[in-house]
């Protein structure tokens, strides 16, 4: 009891700075969110499927190689259609990475475990200078 009592200091930094390792988490910010070197790792090695969720316009003016469209207002109807095997790795993607984190959600509940949304969207793959198609 002398001990606590003496060191009070060190056990409150000790809460404090596993609070604020921890706040990640708990806010959402570290859930299901993937950079683009972890997106490419993990398409390459683990042949995951690129899915994009932005609107047609969208998609035309920019995507990731071989990703599948699979507009947000259609996802839960299209996305048992174009992605089959639901034990592959999913990586999500829109314009921000907005949309692509509701929809990770919504593959999840539709038995996608190992969907995941790219942190950052098309604006994140572009400034990483990940090759990007046109339609």
């Amino acid at each position: 009891m002398n001990f606590i009592l003496q060191n009070w200091y060190l056990i409150l930094l000790a809460l404090v700075s596993g609070g604020l390792l921890a706040w990640p988490m708990v806010s959402g910010g570290g859930l299901g969110g993937l950079s683009a070197s972890a997106a490419v790792q993990l398409i390459n090695r683990e042949k995951a499927v690129v899915v994009d969720v932005c609107e047609a316009g969208e998609y035309a003016a920019g995507h990731i190689g071989g990703a599948r469209s699979v507009p947000l207002s259609q996802f839960k109807e299209r996305l048992p259609q174009v992605v089959k095997n639901k034990t592959v790795p999913l990586v999500l993607v829109c314009a921000s990475g907005l949309r692509a984190r509701r929809a990770a959600a919504m593959a999840r509940g539709l038995g996608y475990e190992k969907a995941q949304a790219l942190t950052g969207g098309m604006a994140a793959w572009r400034e990483a200078n990940m090759p990007v198609e046109k339609a």
